[in-house]
Parts: structure tokens; C-alpha cells; sequence
């Protein structure tokens, strides 16, 4: 199911059925999307206003990153359903066998290490909208910082949450398996916090 080609009611709705997707994952995608346009929007109304110049070079940086990640967040927030309904689908693979049992096992581990993977990009990529804010909320178009704190929140909540997501997945493989991942997510969480900090000190100090 392709979730950014619905009306937001609609997936909205898909969101609260009691379907296992679209889920956490899929919204953090969703989330982070929604990030990068806001400070996308920042960026179009600060490149090429006068009063505005002195944001100008930050906002032409920034664009490269929001256009990306806006584009990348859609097909993560599929992405993220996907790699779930095919763990979904290993486990219903035959087990009558030994062979059977362990084909099995290999093919949930490939699955649920996928779909930690989908989350970890996602959180990747919200750290990377995260650090192009702050020169955006300071430099760019004052009449729109609220619109960066929003995207920073946005943005935040898009990486903590999909790192529940890679979390709750590389629980169930083995150490080694699953190294990879919990190496580059480790401390994620706590760098996305303090960025966002430096993010929302320049929107206070814009609107004040």
C-alpha cells in the first residue's frame, strides 16, 4: 500500500484500524516528510527576499537537504510497512521440517533486521534535516521561525520514534546480527535531543 498516495483522512484512518500497518514506523516516516516540507517552506520564503538576505545561503544549504528527505521520508514511511508484513510472512513459512524450521529461522532474521533497517535510515535522515535547522531559524524569514520549531519537533519525534522501531526489531536477532545496527544508533537519541535544544533557542530568540 503505497500510504503517500491516500488523502491524510484516509491514512489517518488506516493508522487507527487495528491493521498491524501502517504503524509506529510508517508515521515516523510520515512525520519527518511532514518536517522537511515545513522547513522546505521556510527555505522558499527566504531565498530571494531582500529582507531577508543574510538567510539566504543558509536557506539554499537547507533545500538540498529538505527536498531529499521530504522525497526519501515517503518512500521509507512504505518502506516501513513493507519490511513488516514480510517479517509477517516468515513466520507463516512452513516449519514441518528441521530444514523447514530453520529456513524459517534465517528468513525472520533476515526480515526483522530489514526492518530494523527501514527505521534506522529514517532516524538518519531526521539527524540530518535536525542540523540544518538552527541556521534557518536564526538567519531565515523571522516571519516563519514558528514554522522551523514546528519542523524541529517534528523532526525529533520522526527519529526518537523510529528508533523505538529499530529497537523493538534488533531485540529478537542475535548479538552479532544485530551489532551493526545498534552500533550507528547508538547515542542517536541523545544527539537528536540536543540539537533540537539548539534549534529551539534560535526560534525563541526569533520570536521574542
Amino acid at each position: 500500500m503505497n500510504w503517500m498516495e491516500m488523502s491524510l483522512s484516509d491514512f489517518e484512518r488506516e493508522l487507527a484500524s487495528k491493521n498491524a500497518t501502517p504503524g509506529g514506523g510508517t508515521a515516523a516516516a510520515v512525520a519527518l516528510g511532514q518536517a522537511a516540507a515545513l522547513a522546505e517552506m521556510v527555505c522558499e520564503l527566504t531565498i530571494g527576499s531582500e529582507k531577508w538576505k543574510d538567510g539566504w545561503e543558509g536557506a539554499v544549504d537547507a533545500k538540498k537537504t529538505t527536498t531529499k528527505v521530504r522525497i526519501r521520508a515517503g518512500q521509507l514511511a512504505v518502506e516501513d510497512s513493507d519490511s513488516f508484513d514480510q517479517v509477517v510472512a516468515a513466520f507463516r513459512l512452513p516449519k514441518s521440517t528441521e530444514e523447514e524450521v530453520e529456513e524459517r529461522r534465517g528468513a525472520i532474521r533476515l526480515a526483522t533486521l530489514h526492518a530494523a533497517e527501514v527505521p534506522l535510515e529514517t532516524a538518519k535522515l531526521g539527524m540530518e534535516l535536525l542540523s540544518k535547522l538552527e541556521p534557518l531559524a536564526s538567519h531565515g524569514n523571522g516571519n516563519a521561525a514558528s514554522d522551523v520549531g514546528v519542523a524541529s519537533l517534528l523532526a525529533s519525534a520522526a527519529v526518537k520514534g523510529a528508533l523505538f522501531n529499530v529497537e523493538i526489531n534488533v531485540a529478537s536477532l542475535p548479538e552479532a546480527m544485530a551489532a551493526p545496527v545498534v552500533q550507528e544508533s547508538a547515542g542517536m537519541r541523545g544527539a537528536c535531543s540536543e540539537v533540537s535544544k539548539l534549534v529551539m533557542h534560535a526560534v525563541h530568540n526569533r520570536i521574542q
